[in-house]
């Protein structure tokens, strides 16, 4: 039950006390692949890179683990961007990928983060995401909006970068995105 709980919290935007419950989970779980899965990304959506690390350690090889963990190493604070972009280029050769549109979208928007010196690199990588998110979940495109602003960010197109962060909250405001994307363009009013 506390594993079906930790899931909606996150999706609905609240990874810290979802991580606090999948924490728990894993205690007793931790092999089980959506436990390991949530809790990397709370951790990520935190800014926690270090726990993420550490969780992720329970299943290094699981794709979405890897996908989680290089979020985190590329956008976290004190996450490793070098590391992250590995990660990053690890995963184009693993053959999971390709069997769902919503990693193959997301490891699209993480490429267009880690390129983040080359803007034209950047708009290239999200270009190239946008038919594989164009038909996912709205809470996974309101995700990967998100990630696509954050890319947009750290290139320094932060008039952009606005634009994303809007419409990853008006794609689907319930969502871990819309939450992520909002704080984000909360962060940027500061800048």
């Amino acid at each position: 039950m506390r594993k079906v709980a930790a899931e909606v919290l996150y999706a609905s935007g609240d990874p810290l006390s979802a991580a606090s419950l999948f924490e728990q989970v894993a205690k007793k779980l931790p092999k089980d692949r959506a436990v390991v899965v949530g809790l990397v990304a709370s951790y990520a959506a935190l800014n926690r890179a270090g726990d993420a690390r550490r969780s992720a350690a329970l299943l290094p090889d699981e794709i979405d683990v890897r996908l989680a963990l290089a979020w985190s190493e590329l956008v976290a604070i004190g996450g490793d961007r070098e590391r992250g972009a590995r990660l990053v280029d690890e995963v184009a050769a693993d053959p999971e990928l390709a069997r769902s549109r919503e990693r193959i979208a997301m490891h699209k928007v993480l490429e267009a983060i880690a390129a983040r010196d080359d803007r034209d690199l950047v708009r290239s990588k999200l270009r190239d995401a946008g038919p594989h998110a164009g038909s996912v979940r709205p809470a996974d495109r309101a995700f990967l909006g998100y990630l696509g602003g954050v890319a947009l960010r750290e290139a320094g197109m932060v008039d952009d970068a606005r634009a994303a962060f809007a419409h990853a909250m008006d794609t689907e405001p319930a969502s871990i995105g819309a939450a992520l994307a909002r704080r984000e363009l909360a962060n940027l009013g500061s800048r």
